[in-house]
């Protein structure tokens, strides 16, 4: 004895059937894809490891040739700062203010890559009061990003904790992952600008032992000011 069913019924179970093929094939299509982009993640890391060790050999050529001519640490333009703000706003100077809210600077312990050239030069100076910096190794911007790193999405923060959350805002500058954000901001890259805003103000915690005088140069045994490679110690105990 057949049993009889309903129309409706067998054009659901066709429809059933047909959403889950497209499910299963979606699927597919996602897992090729991850694994496609893994690949590439795989490439690029192998490749920029490469890449960092050369420029490192080239920054301590350029160092040594300038000591050899009696200058001080070769000072290129184009090149990677990072800077934390030290002091609060007691105080400070209508001029400086103005140049800590650019940089978005706006409490202490807040740090921002920064791309060095003559204008951003002129506003250290200006704000080298109330701020540490130095250039950043490449370890220590890797240890920012993927320690403190936020993003900046609709207005809101957002933990940069995966490939696909770079990808989706950034692809289009061929930054596809997290490691090609680190290498964009280290390289001061072509779109540094785009990948720097991508990023949140990094909010540290006060260094490990304090400081020792927020409201003297580092040269003469305080702070504030440029600590050029010495800014990876100070870094290093705000994580």
């Amino acid at each position: 004895m057949s049993s009889y069913i309903p129309e409706s019924v067998r054009l659901k179970e066709k429809r059933d059937a047909l959403l889950k093929a497209k499910q299963v094939a979606e699927a597919l299509k996602k897992e090729n894809s991850r694994d496609h982009y893994h690949t590439e993640y795989v490439k690029r890391a192998e490749r920029y490891i490469l890449e960092y060790q050369q420029k490192e050999k080239e920054e301590i050529e350029r160092n040594r040739m300038a000591r050899n001519k009696g200058l001080l640490i070769s000072n290129n333009s184009n090149r990677l700062v990072f800077v934390i703000r030290i002091r609060g706003i007691n105080e400070v100077p209508p001029k400086p203010k103005k140049v800590l809210e650019l940089f978005r600077l706006l409490q202490i312990n807040n740090g921002v890559f920064v791309r060095l050239n003559e204008s951003t030069r002129k506003m250290l100076e200006i704000i080298s009061p109330y701020v540490a910096f130095g250039y950043p190794s490449v370890n220590t911007v890797r240890n920012l990003i993927y320690k403190r790193g936020f993003a900046r999405v609709n207005k809101q923060r957002v933990p940069v904790s995966t490939n696909e959350l770079v990808a989706e805002h950034l692809k289009q500058f061929d930054i596809i992952c997290v490691e090609d954000l680190v290498h964009e901001i280290y390289t001061v890259g072509e779109h540094f600008k785009e990948a720097n805003n991508f990023l949140w103000p990094f909010k540290l915690n006060a260094p490990t032992g304090g400081y020792k005088n927020v409201k003297k140069q580092f040269n003469e045994g305080g702070d504030t000011g440029n600590r050029e490679y010495l800014i990876n110690g100070l870094i290093a105990r705000m994580l």
